[in-house]
């Protein structure tokens, strides 16, 4: 039997079925204290708001704009953080793997190994993720038309897994700025189901110089868009206080401001299910 390229599983949850499922998390993992703070928070956002929930951080950020930025606190303090909110939280939890030979010990802690942007070509990379066997989720790289995407699932399926998802974050649009061009969702939804990064989508690559910036006040609207677009998940970095986080300081929403952005988006969701 042919599998069902529609949906997807990651963790307890289906993915690309009537219910939206929301990854979020601070960008990285700063300490266990900030992770299960935004855990607990916003498992209690998304279980009222009726839907599914992972956390996500980051325990390194190989790809930061200049040598001296923080890149966070590595392969296995990383590890131990997300093992804590897993086991004190019972969420499933994502995180991104930069090199193949991360995939194994990652998997053995995680639901689902995330691709960045950046090395959604990386052939290596792809198949050590997919013999895991665990959920890929690979973002779509600002360089790529969403065509082309299908070139990467195919690389993970064909290595054993048909645990794929797609997250749109936005395409370069000349220098320091990236631009969301919606149709991708409904394309890339031919190959994988598809999840819309609205906090990466604002941000501006190298935009401060030595680092990024971005501009959060418009990561709210773009998440409504993607949700009337079909969308079938919602990947947004929060913070305690996103001023003062160690990586993606413009681009990340206020914990406190969550709750009214995953209500809106659903209401959005169901408005334009009919």
């Amino acid at each position: 039997m042919a599998s069902d390229y529609t949906k997807c599983q990651l963790g307890p949850y289906t993915v690309g079925g009537d219910r939206l499922l929301v990854i979020a998390g601070p960008c990285m993992a700063e300490s266990v204290e900030l992770c299960l703070t935004v855990a607990k928070h916003m498992k209690d956002v998304c279980s009222d708001a009726g839907v599914d929930y992972v956390f996500k951080a980051s325990f390194d950020k190989a790809n930061r704009t200049s040598l001296s930025s923080y890149r966070g606190p590595g392969l296995d303090a990383g590890l131990e953080m997300l093992a804590t909110v897993a086991s004190e939280t019972g969420l499933p939890v994502l995180t991104d793997i930069h090199e193949p030979s991360q995939a194994a010990p990652v998997a053995e802690i995680v639901d689902g190994l995330q691709i960045p942007a950046f090395l959604c070509r990386q052939t290596d990379l792809l198949v050590a993720a997919a013999q895991t066997g665990k959920c890929v989720n690979i973002k779509k790289g600002q360089f790529m038309a969403p065509g082309d995407m299908d070139q990467a699932v195919t690389k993970v399926r064909e290595s054993g897994n048909d645990n794929v998802l797609l997250t749109e974050r936005g395409a370069s649009f000349g220098y320091n700025r990236l631009i969301t061009d919606f149709r991708a969702i409904p394309q890339m939804q031919a190959f994988a189901p598809v999840v819309f990064d609205a906090t990466h989508s604002v941000q501006e690559p190298a935009g401060q110089g030595n680092v990024s910036g971005g501009r959060r006040e418009f990561a709210p609207m773009l998440a409504g868009a993607a949700m009337a677009m079909g969308a079938d998940g919602l990947f947004i970095e929060t913070h305690t206080d996103p001023d003062n986080a160690k990586s993606d300081a413009a681009c990340q929403i206020a914990l406190d401001d969550m709750a009214g952005v995953v209500a809106r988006c659903v209401a959005i969701r169901q408005a334009s299910r009919g």
